[in-house]
Order: structure tokens, then C-alpha cells, then sequence
């Protein structure tokens, strides 16, 4: 039997990989190491890197599964244990579900794109894409519903979601290509 064969997606695998990814999304945020302390007080987030891992390896409905999943912890964080201020505009799930559904369909697509030409670039352009899809449809929702002013939006975009695309890709890399050394069982990645 090919390696190949061995790794091929079947649908308990696909639920498997929905669970594990999406219970890393939770722990990362219930446990707040989702949130690495970043300049004037403000965190950077990778809580939507296992949306992102999730989506490259098992496709974009795996990926939207995740992306439900984080946005509802998000969620029922602000609305049962929120930890600031700003918590009160991620009760509204348009603001802390919805961009999250979008994260793992943007972040497979640029995968997709570039996985037969350059996987681990495939993987970084999927990790910046599922990123900044996040960042760009939080911080809309967050200026269409009037809780900041449009013109407050890019520089907090620039000083967060560029260094959280970077932190993404890096992650993201790491852990699909030691995911795919364990599964095909050799020492070396395919990549």
C-alpha cells in the first residue's frame, strides 16, 4: 500500500481533524496562550491558526467547521467571561462568528493555488491569506457597526494583523510539515 493511500481523507478523518483543530481554537483562548502580549497592551492572536491548519490539510468545509467553532467560543467568551471592554462588540456574532467562517475557505484556496508549484510557500501564502481574511472582516464588522471610526481600522490592521500573518505563516509551516512526517511515518517531510 502507497504512502499516499495511508493518508488519504476519508470522513472520520475529516471529523477528527474538525475536533482536535477546533478544540486547540478553545484551549488557545480559554487558557488566553492564544494571545501573546504585543505593544500598548494590545495581544496578538493565533487562535485562528488551527482554523487555518485544519483548512490546508482536510479542505475549506473542514476549515468553515473550525472557523463555527472559534467564532462561538468567541462568543460565549465575551458574553460569559469577558476580559475587557471591547468584549461587548464580540457579542454580536457578526462580528465574532461570521469573519471566522471565511478564515478556512480563503486559507485552502491560496493553498490550493500554490501546492503543486511550492508547497511550503503554498503554506505560508495560506497562513498570511486566513490571517489577514480574519483581521480585514473583524475590523469591518467592528467599523460597520460604528464601534470604531473607519479612519482608527488600518493602523491597528498594520500593527496587528501583519505580525500575527507572519506569527500564522511560521506556525503554520512548523506544524503541517511535521504533521506530514508523522503521517506518512518517515523522517523526512514530502515538502
Amino acid at each position: 500500500m502507497s504512502t499516499e493511500a495511508v493518508v488519504q481523507s476519508t470522513p472520520a478523518r475529516k471529523i477528527v481533524i474538525a475536533g482536535v483543530m477546533g478544540a486547540l481554537a478553545v484551549f488557545l483562548g480559554w487558557t488566553h496562550l492564544g494571545f501573546i502580549p504585543w505593544v500598548a497592551g494590545a495581544a496578538l492572536t493565533i487562535m485562528h491558526v488551527p482554523v487555518i491548519i485544519g483548512a490546508v490539510l482536510e479542505g475549506p468545509v473542514v476549515g468553515t467547521a473550525i472557523g463555527l467553532i472559534f467564532g462561538l467560543f468567541s462568543l460565549l467568551q465575551a458574553v460569559l467571561a469577558p476580559t475587557g471592554p471591547v468584549d461587548v462588540w464580540f457579542q454580536n456574532p457578526v462580528i465574532s462568528v461570521l469573519p471566522r467562517l471565511f478564515i478556512g475557505v480563503v486559507a485552502w484556496l491560496g493553498y490550493k493555488a500554490l501546492k503543486n508549484v511550492n508547497e511550503p510557500l503554498a503554506l505560508v501564502v495560506a497562513g498570511i491569506l486566513g490571517t489577514l481574511t480574519n483581521t480585514v472582516l473583524v475590523l469591518s464588522a467592528i467599523g460597520l457597526f460604528g464601534h470604531l471610526p473607519w479612519a482608527a481600522l488600518p493602523p491597528i490592521a498594520i500593527a496587528n494583523g501583519l505580525p500575527e500573518a507572519a506569527l500564522a505563516a511560521i506556525l503554520t509551516v512548523a506544524v503541517v510539515v511535521a504533521w506530514k512526517r508523522i503521517e506518512t511515518g518517515t523522517r523526512k517531510s514530502r515538502m
